[in-house]
């Protein structure tokens, strides 16, 4: 079954410090499953390892890399744009980033639950009804 993927499992893929079982697990998952992600997620994963380098934690020529690998794995980007009053409703409903709100906003439009190791997201997914991938 598809899910919601977001940036805090896929920076423990290549961030050691954000390493965890359940990143792990994820990356494991898509062996045989697939992800989608909001149209966000490109700027905050380009973001993420830009900021990896500029902190010195990775080489350019290693983010490069690391970009080449997940452009490989089964993540489907959603390109379908959120109305910023709905994503507004979400944030302030379940006390979300506007960030944060649009992977809710894309698990409930699918009905698919969400992979994340972010605390606030994971409620907002339970409370919602879409739920969270477990390990």
């Amino acid at each position: 079954m598809p899910f919601v993927l977001d940036n805090s499992v896929v920076s423990g893929w290549y961030l050691e410090n954000q390493a965890s079982q359940y990143t792990e697990d994820i990356a494991k998952r898509l062996e045989s499953d697939r992800a989608i992600v909001p149209v966000l997620w490109e700027l905050e994963f380009a973001n993420v390892l830009r900021t990896a380098c500029v902190r010195r934690r990775m080489s350019a020529q290693s983010a490069q890399a690391v970009a080449a690998r997940i452009a490989s794995l089964p993540i489907e980007i959603d390109r379908q744009p959120v109305p910023p009053a709905e994503l507004l409703a979400l944030a302030l409903r379940f006390d979300l980033s506007s960030y944060d709100a649009s992977y809710l906003a894309l698990a409930l439009r699918r009905q698919l639950p969400v992979a994340t190791c972010d605390e606030d997201l994971r409620s907002a997914a339970l409370a919602s009804g879409v739920g969270i991938v477990e390990n």
